[in-house]
């Protein structure tokens, strides 16, 4: 079944690592069929709310971050690590109200938003839960960066992601996503992660205003070793990685029941990869998760999350 947060409201207060704003952020249950929604409290003009959808994710600004805007213009950013979360602890409805254009660092990882999605609670809702199920292999190129999304046997989503940094060198690991506590074990404390070289480099430019060694894992240029503190994995940039995609995969819409690999991407091949998917009406279908059976009106949630 679908499922939202209890009655209570989580609420979570930090700053932007992009912006360097302080904001505000309330997760608050929502009805059936509501998908995840994002509001800006901030502001008063018409349209305020931001669907979480991979239609509405900006590709030009996606490449450090993941970037949505509505037809009105209306932003919200970095919203990846709260997605993960969402979509890890089996959250599929919930209004999230925000009181700036950026969903806060925190720590740097998925970690604080599910404390406080976990200490609230989920519930199960009256109707069934739509997943989508992959048929066929879809893939992206970008250079040496690929991206692709294929069938497979089990439920649930598995991911394959491979880095390879200057100083860290290749990392590879294998995620299932099975329930909660696989993600919550794995990887949703893997933290936002660069070189110091380029940390420095940024924060000299202005940017990531937001941004220390408070919320992010900063690792020395010349071997790979964290500049200071201790890593909480010893590959948690990978880790890191497949959090980002479990949270930039979210904005499907619903659940997804494929196998995904990935060499050197980020936030922009992620969401040119599921713009590839929708793009072909014969590479998936939407299925309830009991017993897998084709639900049109799954199809019409989905057509209407996109053109919100």
């Amino acid at each position: 079944m679908q499922h939202t947060l209890k009655t209570a409201t989580a609420t979570i207060s930090g700053v932007g690592l992009h912006t360097g704003g302080d904001v505000t952020l309330r997760i608050l249950p929502a009805a059936p069929d509501t998908g995840l929604l994002f509001v800006r409290t901030d502001l008063t003009s018409v349209n305020t709310y931001v669907p979480a959808n991979y239609s509405a994710v900006d590709t030009k600004a996606s490449r450090l971050c993941t970037l949505l805007k509505n037809t009105a213009g209306i932003a919200i950013q970095t919203p990846e690590h709260l997605m993960a979360a969402l979509s890890g602890c089996g959250i599929d409805n919930a209004l999230i109200e925000i009181s700036g254009p950026e969903v806060p660092l925190m720590d740097g990882s998925a970690k604080p938003f599910v404390d406080a999605i976990m200490a609230v609670g989920r519930k199960a809702q009256p109707a069934p839960r739509a997943s989508l199920r992959v048929l066929k292999t879809v893939r992206i190129e970008d250079g040496d960066k690929f991206a692709e999304i294929r069938p497979h046997d089990e439920q649930g989503l598995t991911i394959d992601f491979t880095i390879d940094f200057p100083g860290l060198g290749v990392q590879h690991r294998h995620f299932v996503l099975t329930d909660a506590d696989t993600f919550i074990n794995e990887v949703a404390a893997a933290r936002t992660f660069t070189l110091r070289s380029i940390a420095m480099a940024m924060k000299a430019q202005g940017a990531v205003k937001g941004g220390s060694l408070d919320n992010a894992l900063v690792l020395n240029d010349e071997d790979g070793t964290p500049f200071e503190g201790v890593a909480r994995y010893a590959d948690e940039p990978v880790r890191h990685k497949i959090m980002d995609a479990v949270g930039d995969l979210a904005l499907a819409g619903m659940p997804i029941h494929g196998a995904v690999v990935t060499s050197r991407g980020g936030h922009a091949l992620t969401n040119q990869l599921l713009r590839a998917l929708f793009s072909q009406p014969d590479a998936y279908t939407v299925v309830y998760d009991i017993a897998g059976i084709p639900v049109p009106q799954a199809e019409k949630r989905l057509a209407a999350a996109t053109s919100r």
